[in-house]
């Protein structure tokens, strides 16, 4: 399997300029058949015309070249290589965080238990 086989279909992305001429091109066809000539020479369907008209009839030309189309900015393999990292060092961050806080505790811990062991051994009466 190649690279090609796995990339799968590719979505068409269509410019303004297009748009605008079909929509004019469909508009202009008055012989019967000539509109479902142009919508298959081009590889488009009805709603596509339906849709541009609505666009440009809201004067939206600047938005339809706006939308952007299929996935957003890509980033390169530094930059999610970098963000991979960034996240491994603030967990291990927090892990060590964690870490001394229990060690904090278990330093307390340890020093009341040597106080109370010295404290009982004060306090008992001496062995005969």
């Amino acid at each position: 399997m190649t690279d090609l086989d796995r990339i799968g279909p590719k979505r068409r992305s269509f410019t303004p300029e297009y748009k605008l001429a079909m929509v004019e091109a469909y508009d202009a066809a008055t012989e019967p058949g000539a509109k479902g000539a142009l919508l298959r020479r081009e590889g488009l369907y009805h709603s596509h015309i339906i849709e541009w008209r609505k666009a440009r009839d809201a004067g939206a030309l600047n938005a339809l070249a706006a939308k952007p189309s299929g996935p957003k900015t890509r980033k390169s393999g530094a930059e999610k290589e970098n963000e991979r990292l960034r996240a491994r060092a603030e967990r291990a961050e927090r892990e060590l965080a964690k870490t001394k806080a229990a060690l904090e505790i278990m330093g307390k811990a340890h020093a009341l238990l040597e106080l109370l062991s010295e404290s009982a051994d004060n306090d008992a009466p001496p062995r005969k």
